[in-house]
């Protein structure tokens, strides 16, 4: 038998894959197939089945394109109503994959539908336990995402059935199971995950503050939601998309893979958004007036969900050469399927064509730290709450990128100001939305924050704050 995690880093995510005698399953897979049936062949395996734990937000599954695929069949757990043929588990049924059995676990509270996956062996030991975001390392999964999608139900009454299953349905297994959850650290799934992405059920009850024993119902509501912030604004918007299904993603590589002249790139952007996936030093030092620079090295496509928002935004990109299909397979990730195209030739065509580029005023830490001494001017930290009471720059307002478009009214427009996050890729995010604002006159801070704690800057650090 194998169960290999897949682990995709820049959306936090782990999709399963188990063979045994020739057959296989996927276990909430990406949007894109092609390396799931390449494991499958290489083994001399059919996919048998899709286990679907349940209808992700965060990511579009790719268990409609693999089921076109493969003939596999999806599987979703109780009260699931997806509309595209598939098959609905009932509580406790068994699907056989070789000489291994999985048990469909149902177990409500992050989303209605949410099933977990016991895996047992030939001999019927219980092996491990695919937990989908029921049960994370460190964490559980949040309980307000299907109130977008059904009003009646609060993230109060969501949590309540979540500790339901979370003791009737999961604790009650052997202490030696493997728990194999569907996310990481860096998700928005959860708000406290691990680092590490599997672990054994016992541990789990040692160290995760929601499996702890004696821990009654409304203790357990009021931990959960303590510090639960808004889910970024395209988390309904894919759920829908795993409900209702969606276009092919080769449908969708073949559109968006559309070189673009300079000229018609800029004729074409008066009615999409132009998003730049280049390094921040290289956006830094030019780019297109009025682009926005997400780029590929870091979160890049849960960022674009959060802060672009609607997944049917029209896009155009400009990305370093050879990588338009990987910023487009990212993109499709998450749902923005609607590229137009990519700059042919990138920057450099651009200026060929004698067209205006823009840049950012950047100063090093060292720079900044003098700067401020001599002229102080406002400060503006991009990064997360927690990391901003970790430790931050004396006076500085704490604006998290992820709430940028709420908050402009906070931002100074009539003087220079600084922005900064944890290591540079942030603030300068935050900076390219500014601009196409109509904001121009931040300086970003190279390095940020790792950066100016090295300097003479005054900083503050709260010891009972965690980082």
């Amino acid at each position: 038998m194998k169960l290999e995690q897949i682990y995709t880093g820049c959306i936090a995510q782990a999709a399963y894959y188990l063979e045994s005698n020739g057959e296989a399953a996927i276990f909430d897979p990406l949007r894109e197939v092609r390396p799931y049936i390449e494991k499958a062949a290489k083994d001399n395996a059919r996919i048998k089945y899709i286990f679907e734990t349940h209808f992700h937000a965060d990511f579009v599954s790719g268990h409609l394109d693999l089921a076109s695929k493969t003939g596999a069949k999806i599987v979703y757990g109780p009260t699931a109503k997806p509309e595209f043929e598939s098959l609905i588990a009932d509580d406790g049924q068994e699907f056989r994959v070789g000489s291994y059995t999985i048990r469909a676990i149902h177990t409500p509270g992050h989303t209605l539908e949410s099933t977990c996956y016991l895996i047992i062996d030939a001999e019927g030991k219980m092996h491990g336990l695919i937990t989908g975001d029921t049960l994370f390392i460190g964490d559980v999964g949040r309980p307000d995402l299907a109130q977008a999608l059904v009003g009646e139900l609060t993230q109060e009454v969501l949590a309540a059935k979540l500790y339901d299953s979370l003791r009737d349905k999961i604790m009650p297994l052997p202490d030696d199971i493997i728990v194999y959850p569907s996310h990481g650290a860096g998700s928005a799934c959860g708000k406290n995950m691990s680092k590490e992405t599997t672990d054994t059920l016992g541990n789990q009850k040692k160290t995760n503050y929601a499996l702890r024993a004696n821990m009654t119902k409304d203790e357990f509501i009021k931990e959960l939601l303590d510090g639960l912030g808004a889910p970024p604004a395209y988390f309904p918007q894919n759920v829908l998309l795993n409900i209702k299904g969606y276009q092919s993603l080769d449908k969708v590589m073949e559109r968006s893979s559309t070189p673009l002249t300079a000229p018609q790139l800029k004729a074409m952007a008066a009615d999409a958004i132009v998003l730049d996936v280049r390094q921040e030093s290289d956006f830094v030092k030019e780019h297109i007036p009025g682009s926005v620079f997400i780029g590929l090295n870091g979160n890049f496509a849960p960022w674009v969900g959060a802060l672009i928002g609607n997944v049917n935004q029209t896009l155009l990109l400009v990305t370093p050469e050879g990588k338009e299909e990987e910023a487009i397979t990212r993109l499709a990730r998450v749902g923005f399927d609607n590229v137009l195209g990519y700059l042919n030739g990138g920057m450099e065509s651009w200026k060929k064509a004698g067209f205006e580029t823009d840049s950012i005023r950047s100063v090093s830490p060292e720079e900044f730290s003098e700067g401020l001494a001599k002229e102080p001017k406002p400060v503006v930290d991009a990064r997360k709450p927690g990391e901003y009471a970790g430790g931050h720059v004396v006076d500085a307002v704490n604006i998290p990128l992820d709430f940028v478009n709420e908050r402009f009214a906070e931002i100074p427009k009539d003087k220079d100001f600084y922005i900064h996050c944890a290591g540079g890729y942030r603030s300068v995010i935050m900076a390219s939305i500014l601009k196409a604002r109509g904001y121009h006159n931040m300086i970003n801070v190279e390095k940020g924050f790792a950066g100016i704690k090295a300097t003479t800057a005054k900083t503050t650090i709260s010891e009972s704050a965690s980082v």
